[in-house]
């Protein structure tokens, strides 16, 4: 009986019991060993003593493997019990099962720990133009993991659903936002400011700093609903005491940069994940949090295989190039890096749930 394995290899399942007909049940790896024990040493007694168990559990075995079989596999000889001719049969068999359950294991374990496996990562727009070219470039030659990206510009519920179809995923949340679900596995890669872009000539653009009240009367260029930026909108209307106006609704960065640079209004921008432009400045936002968690989520069983696990350096390592290279603009105020929160309590058990 085939199904898919955690790895996307097909295999057999599981690894110790096999299907021998519709009119049967499960037979075990194990007993079909016995079995086979018991065609070359001649005894129930030197089957017990050569793997290590009670006679009695051996023979319980035996019994329960011949449910599933619907003729007799062993008969009496005076004191001894011996093998059918169905019984050598299953046992000639139970070799050929043996080794192709070794073949397959060993298939396994060679996917499991090979080094330049295929790794599938997947990204929502800014951070995939952040990461994606720092992970090419580690990865460049022979003997690295073979990258297969993909962006995603999905909502923020809907990122851990791409797990099942990707061996990482780049997510963001905010940081007031609800933990992932437990059943992905979190590693936080950045914990990004949001700053207000405004055109370089605008009259707050000689502000160090700007407060809800500042830019309350502002036109906003913000995303669409249910993506992560849109309630940090909603909490600068709030902490002003009135309803901020949305002029436009735009999801891509590059593009809302565009446009607040053609005078189409304020708009929150990443600090350290969206390339700088040269009409824009940022201004740190205060008298709200304004800060997003760039997390990869992934199924706990992903990170079995090694590259995997190398891409997954890879990406924190990525994470603090990103953050240290805005040192130069001079915003590196927060100090706040990546760092594993699967590494805890968490560790291939699912993700860590406190919000951090």
């Amino acid at each position: 009986m085939i199904f898919q394995f955690p790895f996307n290899v097909p295999w057999i399942m599981p690894f110790n019991v096999l299907r021998t007909g519709p009119y049967s049940e499960d037979v075990d790896e194990r007993q079909l060993r016995i079995l086979r024990e018991l065609g070359e040493l001649g005894s129930v007694t030197a089957v017990a003593e050569a793997l290590l168990v009670s006679p009695s559990a051996i023979s319980q075995q035996l019994r329960l493997l011949q449910r599933s079989i619907p003729v007799p596999l062993t008969e009496r000889h005076g004191r001894r019990l011996v093998l059918t001719d169905a019984g050598q049969a299953l046992a000639g068999a139970a070799v050929e099962v043996e080794t192709a359950l070794a073949r397959a294991r060993h298939t396994v374990e060679e996917f499991v720990d090979r080094p330049d496996g295929e790794v599938s990562v997947a990204a929502f727009h800014s951070a995939g133009a952040a990461f994606f070219p720092l992970l090419l470039r580690a990865f460049a030659g022979p003997g690295h993991p073979v990258l297969a990206l993909a962006d995603e510009d999905v909502a923020q519920d809907d990122f851990p659903r791409l797990t099942r179809e990707y061996d990482l995923v780049l997510a963001h949340r905010l940081d007031h936002a609800p933990p992932w679900p437990r059943a992905v596995t979190v590693t936080t890669l950045l914990r990004e400011p949001l700053d207000v872009a405004l055109p370089a000539g605008h009259p707050l653009a000689a502000a160090p700093a700007l407060t809800p009240a500042d830019v309350a009367d502002q036109p906003w260029i913000t995303v669409h609903d249910g993506f992560p930026v849109m309630a940090t909108i909603e909490a600068i209307g709030a902490a002003a005491g009135r309803e901020l106006r949305l002029a436009h609704r735009i999801n891509e960065f590059a593009v809302a940069a565009e446009t607040v640079a053609a005078g189409g209004g304020l708009a929150l921008m990443p600090r350290w994940t969206v390339r700088p432009h040269p009409a824009l400045v940022l201004r740190p936002l205060t008298g709200v949090r304004a800060r997003r968690h760039i997390d990869a989520l992934h199924r706990p069983e992903r990170t079995a295989r090694k590259a995997v696990r190398t891409v997954l350096t890879e990406l924190r390592r990525a994470a603090r190039t990103i953050q240290d290279r805005d040192g130069d603009r001079g915003r590196n105020r927060d100090g706040d890096r990546g760092r594993d929160r699967d590494g805890d309590r968490n560790r291939g058990a699912g993700a860590l749930s406190a919000d951090v």
